[in-house]
């Protein structure tokens, strides 16, 4: 790949990729989402696949649940458009990543329109991070806080399908509220993007989904901030938290030992509310994979905020999150700090602009 710079980092030589093709995939992907979503709001709303009000959500119209349709489109449209421009990177992981994650949007479509049983859901999603799995996308190792790392052997299976599952269900929890889940997932990849440039030896590819990831997403946030007009559904949330999980497989914690632990910061928010929910419904004697409506974003809707400000709360926890993981890699070292302070600068406006709009209280993304 084209435009490899060398930077001094005490005293190593650190090689980072930010290539044409990471920055012309994020764009394409903005380009091609915002094009494609006013067609998938139409055809939602023609063929009555919108969410409709319950007693477990806020919202107060049917709204389109299909914005999945437009994330995955833009993404796979985008790898297309960087084929017919040789930047595609090719290689069994990148496979594996793609392939999973087409397989969970299509779980998360057909549970969109047909409403399938959490159960059936559950086994579906272990089947597919087992094909990823065996596509090389594994956590072969764990930080040992006394010193080395501890190869997992036959552990290796579980904990991966843990980590992927966990995790798109994670992010599937958290799309609560309008903007929500799209915010922290932007934060969350361009973070894993970063970070993937910036550790050795550097992971590109895993820096190219990141990106294309992110701007997929920021055109699918166009629509979707309160008062939204379309919301991911389970096909949206369910493909970016897979691809969420394994980047920071395949781009992260394929690095340093330390490096295990840093997607646990990049993705707090999702995990922390994961954590919770189900330890509650544990404790209550109830399934973990029963819907309530006790999330973090529901207790900080009950304590005064409103939908805006709670998205700013979360999405801001996202952030801090994020520029801990990169600057511990040393992402923020080098030149790459331009791009995280502009990145953030234009989040930070866009929170501050939301904020300062007249509240409304009609709209709310589904719950989970």
């Amino acid at each position: 790949m084209k435009n490899i710079h060398y930077i001094k980092n005490e005293g190593r030589k650190i090689i980072i990729k930010l290539t044409q093709a990471h920055i012309i995939g994020a764009f394409i992907s903005y380009i091609i989402g915002v094009f494609i979503v006013p067609f998938v709001i139409e055809f939602s709303q023609k063929e009555g696949l919108v969410d409709v009000p319950n007693e477990r959500k806020i919202h107060k119209a049917p709204i389109s649940r299909l914005g999945g349709v437009a994330i995955w489109s833009s993404a796979m449209l985008t790898f297309l458009v960087l084929v017919l421009l040789s930047y595609y990177p090719y290689g069994s992981l990148l496979s594996g990543i793609l392939l999973g994650g087409s397989l969970m949007f299509l779980l998360g479509l057909v549970d969109d329109i047909y409403n399938l049983d959490a159960k059936f859901k559950l086994l579906i999603q272990l089947s597919i991070a087992t094909i990823v799995y065996l596509l090389g996308v594994q956590i072969d190792t764990i930080f040992n806080p006394f010193g080395g790392i501890i190869h997992l052997g036959i552990f290796s299976y579980p904990i991966t399908l843990l980590w992927i599952v966990g995790i798109s269900n994670a992010v599937n929890f958290i799309d609560g509220v309008d903007g929500l889940a799209g915010s922290v997932i932007t934060v969350s990849s361009i973070s894993l993007a970063l970070i993937a440039v910036a550790m050795t030896p550097a992971q590109p590819i895993t820096a190219l989904i990141a990106f294309i990831l992110a701007g997929s997403m920021l055109a699918f946030l166009t629509f979707n901030f309160n008062p939204a007009k379309i919301f991911m559904g389970d096909s949206g949330a369910l493909f970016s938290g897979f691809l969420l999980a394994t980047l920071s497989i395949a781009g992260v914690m394929k690095g340093a030992a330390l490096a295990v632990l840093l997607p646990f910061l990049v993705l707090a928010v999702p995990i922390i509310d994961i954590t919770f929910s189900s330890l509650r419904r544990i404790m209550k004697g109830k399934s973990p994979f029963v819907a309530d409506a006790e999330h973090i974003h529901h207790k900080l809707l009950k304590a005064g905020l409103s939908q805006k400000k709670t998205v700013a709360v979360l999405t801001f926890v996202a952030i801090v999150g994020g520029a801990l993981a990169t600057y511990f890699t040393g992402a923020l070292k080098n030149y790459f700090i331009y791009i995280a302070i502009l990145i953030l600068i234009m989040i930070i406006l866009s929170i501050i602009s939301v904020m300062t709009k007249p509240n409304s209280t009609n709209t709310s993304e589904k719950d989970s």
